[in-house]
């Protein structure tokens, strides 16, 4: 259940998977303006009913979807915007509806098919994913937690947002947008760590439903406020159905006091010279000479170090005399 607004904005899942005690409200400073985790009913309340009101269609989230769409969106939308995933999204579960359909073609394909959403090794991920539920669970994605967090390239966050939107489980799910959420409104603070703290894995169990089906609803609804609402750029208290209980809003907004918050780069990094490198043999049928490659970028030593990486990563499969072709394997 992932979630960004309309087509421009950008998914940011948190992936680190750590877990440990709860920072309470204080009794002073930002936090005692904050929600009571001992009485989270209202929060729920009025989230989810925001929720209803105004979630996005998204292919995803539709029935027919399945526990494969949900967790083919998962992986598709960490740090990629919903308007590049959409079109790939559509294709893919055109293409292989279920894992088994993945898991008999070659890992190349997968990573041809993901075309330009970047970090192509999610594609081998979800590949290597979709041969062990067709190898473990008859090919459908499997109900239990541990299980799913047993597949290969399921971390925590995925794990628990399959059994959660899929499947309607209680399990706290936690990306960026959930974090800000909970950042500004329980702990008044304006954003959450870099990397997701033992203390944010407590809030989150403590604020969670009882109910398991309203637990599922406020993982989604809270993941679409922070998509929609409470992003990370330009908030809109005026939309924002807890402005009024919100600790960091009633502190008066205090400016971000930690570490500085890290930005993605990209022009000039390795990771632009791999995209190019990745296109051309992506736009190949025949296995490509090391000479067609060498055009994409005009910096040997990087060029090669970024060569060097894919095929590391198991994205690019060499050849005897000097050729290279997406992996067969």
């Amino acid at each position: 259940m992932n979630t960004t607004n309309a087509t421009n904005a950008t998914v940011t899942h948190s992936t680190a998977e750590d877990a440990g005690p709860h920072v309470a409200a204080s009794s002073t400073g930002p936090h005692a303006a904050g929600p009571s985790v001992a009485d989270p009913a209202s929060l729920h309340t009025s989230v989810i009913a925001w929720f209803d009101r105004h979630a996005r269609d998204l292919p995803w989230r539709r029935p027919e979807a399945g526990a494969w769409g949900v967790m083919v969106s998962e992986f598709m939308l960490q740090q990629t915007p919903v308007a590049r995933v959409l079109p790939v999204y559509e294709q893919w579960l055109a293409r292989w509806p279920r894992p088994a359909d993945l898991a008999a073609s070659p890992s190349g394909e997968a990573v041809r098919a993901w075309g330009r959403l970047g970090y192509p090794r999610r594609a081998l991920r979800l590949h290597g994913a979709a041969q062990a539920i067709t190898e473990r669970h008859g090919g459908d994605v499997p109900r239990d937690h541990a299980q799913l967090l047993a597949l290969p390239g399921i971390g925590e966050y995925t794990a628990a947002a399959v059994a959660s939107f899929a499947y309607g489980q209680r399990h706290p799910v936690l990306d960026t947008n959930v974090r800000r959420v909970f950042a500004r409104a329980a702990t008044g603070i304006q954003y959450p760590p870099n990397a997701t703290t033992a203390a944010e894995r407590r809030l989150a169990r403590a604020l969670l439903p009882d109910d398991e089906a309203a637990a599922a609803r406020w993982a989604a609804a809270s993941m679409e406020l922070g998509a929609l609402v409470c992003t990370a750029k330009s908030e809109d208290c005026g939309r924002c159905p807890i402005a009024d209980r919100c600790a960091w809003r009633l502190a008066g907004k205090p400016a971000h006091e930690g570490p500085a918050r890290r930005g993605q780069t990209y022009a000039g990094t390795d990771r632009q010279v791999r995209g190019r490198l990745l296109a051309v043999l992506r736009d190949a049928t025949e296995p490509v000479p090391r000479s067609a490659l060498d055009t994409v970028w005009n910096e040997p030593v990087q060029r090669a170090r970024a060569l060097d990486g894919l095929v590391a990563d198991g994205l690019v499969e060499p050849l005897d005399g000097g050729r290279y072709r997406l992996p067969l394997t």
